[in-house]
């Protein structure tokens, strides 16, 4: 997951939140040297990011080891071109470099 550069954290508001230990350990664990506070920043700007209509690209075609054909049973959005995917319609699921399976629309691997 790439880092999103955002406000220094002295500049940043505190905020209590309670997790379970296990989900504590596991964001631990895959936020590695980043931390697990940063990384769930990350993933709360995302969400709000893909909610809000404000998606920015987070890979591109170099990201991708290989892709499969799918069919969307859910809104997703591809992750290259920041196209909405519907449900029902036909989408690729591409495979990352760190091993995360992410929607892609059809054409993001054109050309």
């Amino acid at each position: 997951m790439h880092a999103i550069a955002r406000t220094p954290t002295t500049d940043m508001e505190v905020t209590s939140i309670r997790l379970e230990r296990e989900l504590k350990d596991k964001l631990k664990q895959l936020a590695g040297n980043q931390g697990y506070q940063a990384l769930i920043r990350d993933i709360l700007w995302n969400y709000v990011q893909q909610k809000s209509g404000e998606w920015k690209p987070r890979f591109s075609k170099a990201d991708i080891r290989a892709s499969i054909s799918a069919t969307a049973h859910q809104e997703e959005r591809c992750v290259i071109t920041g196209r909405l995917i519907l449900p029902q319609q036909p989408m690729l699921l591409g495979l990352t470099k760190t091993g995360d399976m992410v929607p892609l629309s059809i054409e993001s691997l054109a050309g």
